[in-house]
């Protein structure tokens, strides 16, 4: 933030900040890691306790207490104040064990975290835009402590997860998000912006708790709700024309039509409908390298059309046009199934997202179905039979025995992602797949979950989880200066993801996993980002530059955390 940090290079960082105004800024605090001379130079001397801490010792002191505390729910909110007091601990604490800390940093702890996030709330973070804030949301983002922003992930609270509308507390999101693209990308925290955009909420629990920190109003909707996103995104273009604009958990009605809106106007992309697409994409890729059907024979049923469904489908169908097959074909290789069951043509509240796969009426016309107006998961399956169902519903249990027994007798090694969070919204237990597949199955979740046990053997289970991709999207935008993200771009990504592989030509792939672990998403974030920069240098939406000069860029754009010596700046701060 350029009126508090000025850094050079990897030696020191200078700053006017000093006393109690260097304390309270999370970017830059030590604790009572600041050493003698820098207690000298800033004046904080009787602020801090005697003893002069490491940041190893600081850690070991925050991991011993984390793991006194009774759950991982308890667990996210003490680091929540770490991070809010000192973000290089936070981090350094993270970096040690990224495989156990993410599911406490991120799903599933922060489904709870969402949901009581009011009772939570101590310190302000990022920016909450309130729908009384519209006409000067300009002057609001125009303070200079937000000069250096490059990725902001916002989000208005509309549908977190699978738990619905939470309105402000839905600002756990993009916080979360955030610490996910430092922790496993390497994006410098002081760089990065969470934004809530409240615009009401329609959960009644909340508009009643009088603790609930949200603007108490019904949910704005229609006219005056994409006048606001307007007016948002407008005045973020002016005051960051390279930023990257990340939009998380918004409803799939406005996610898909503000997705399309602006993403040819800035860098602006949708998690829940791009960075679900590529990661999926990725793990298909891997999957079919792992003894899947091959991509011109799937057949793939998704359960829940929204946002994250339609988004997948359309990714995937770019890459069986890419090999060669027509659109039309290829979107007829998919039965997206919602609340009104499969999607037709004719069909009422078919969304703009759904249209392409809608299949053609009359298509059950020689299937036994117990209401043709309303055609079942279970009577797709059995018709179908498809070699990948993928679950994205939020429906916990969908997927049973029935409904998964036609695949397993149809598909060698059938693909199943039962990706909803958190864990309660689930299709399916991974160790219930396995069973209902005599093993066969090739299974990926949306959150964490131990290998299981059949048959004697250990199998992995996959987290097909969007920390795959949208990490090195964002690198990839700091560091190569990317100006507009293209379906193009998020394949590169799949590809880049699924080249990593460690099942890839495996002569047992069922005992291997098909993604990297999560300890290694540094590496997955800047092949990624790798991938990204290069193809859009070759859509023209990323300057032209060497490979060379592009893995100096990159190495440059990732932060470490670490305690680096501080100087005074010269020049008062503006406040």
């Amino acid at each position: 933030m350029s009126d508090t940090v000025q850094s050079t290079g990897n030696v020191s960082l200078h700053t006017a900040l000093s006393g109690r105004e260097l304390l309270d800024c999370p970017v830059l605090n030590k604790g009572n890691a600041f050493d003698g001379r820098e207690r000298d130079l800033f004046g904080l001397h009787g602020l801090l306790p005697a003893r002069v801490a490491t940041l190893a010792e600081q850690v070991d002191l925050a991991r011993a207490r984390l793991a006194a505390l009774p759950d991982n729910f308890s667990r996210h909110v003490a680091l929540r104040e770490i991070q809010d007091r000192n973000e290089t601990l936070f981090y350094a604490i993270v970096d040690q064990a990224l495989e156990a800390w993410l599911p406490v940093i991120y799903t599933p702890a922060i489904g709870q975290a969402c949901i009581r996030f009011s009772h939570i709330w101590t310190r302000p973070r990022g920016l909450f835009l309130s729908f009384e804030d519209r006409g000067r949301i300009a002057e609001i983002l125009s303070a200079p402590q937000w000069d250096n922003v490059r990725v902001i992930v916002a989000s208005d609270g509309g549908s977190i997860l699978g738990i619905g509308d939470q309105g402000a507390n839905g600002m756990g999101i993009p916080i979360g998000k955030l610490s996910l693209y430092t922790a496993c990308g390497g994006l410098d925290p002081a760089c990065a912006l969470p934004i809530l955009l409240d615009v009401g909420t329609d959960n009644t629990t909340l508009l009643e708790d009088p603790e609930y920190i949200g603007w108490r109003h019904r949910r704005v909707r229609g006219a005056d709700y994409d006048a606001f996103i307007a007016e948002f995104v407008t005045a973020v273009h002016a005051r960051w024309p390279n930023v990257a604009l990340h939009w998380e958990d918004l409803s799939g009605a406005d996610a898909l039509r503000i997705l399309r809106r602006y993403r040819d106007r800035m860098c602006t992309y949708n998690d829940d409908i791009q960075g679900t697409a590529a990661v999926t994409a990725g793990a298909l890729l891997a999957a079919i390298r792992a003894g899947g059907a091959p991509l011109a024979q799937q057949r793939i049923v998704v359960f829940g059309a929204g946002g994250a469904g339609c988004g997948i489908a359309d990714l995937l169908v770019q890459m069986m046009v890419a090999e060669g097959m027509a659109a039309d074909e290829a979107n007829r290789r998919f039965f997206m199934v919602d609340i009104n069951g499969l999607v037709r043509e004719g069909m009422a509240d078919v969304t703009e997202g759904q249209q392409p796969f809608a299949q053609p009426a009359d298509i059950a016309s020689g299937w036994t179905v117990a209401d043709p107006a309303h055609i079942t998961l279970a009577e797709v399956m059995e018709n179908v039979r498809p070699t990948m169902l993928i679950g994205t519903s939020g429906q916990g249990g969908a997927f049973t025995r029935d409904i998964v027994a036609p695949m397993a007798q149809q598909s060698a090694r059938p693909v199943i992602f039962a990706l909803s969070n958190p864990t309660a919204n689930i299709e399916a237990m991974p160790g219930d797949l396995l069973e209902w597949t005599e093993g066969r199955a090739i299974i990926g979740t949306g959150g964490p979950f131990a290998p299981v046990s059949y048959d004697g053997r250990s199998r992995p289970v996959d987290q097909i989880n969007n920390s795959y991709v949208f990490p090195g999207v964002g690198l990839a935008v700091v560091a190569g200066g990317i100006t507009r993200m293209t379906d193009g771009m998020l394949l590169a990504a799949a590809h880049a993801l699924a080249g990593l592989s460690p099942a890839a030509d495996s002569d047992d792939p069922t005992t291997i996993p098909l993604l990297p672990p999560v300890s290694e998403l540094r590496t997955v974030a800047m092949a990624v980002a790798r991938a990204v920069i290069r193809q859009g240098r070759a859509e023209g939406v990323a300057p032209p530059a060497s490979d060379d000069a592009t893995e100096a860029a990159l190495k440059a754009a990732v932060w470490t955390a670490q305690y680096r010596p501080y100087e005074k700046a010269v020049g008062e701060v503006s406040r």
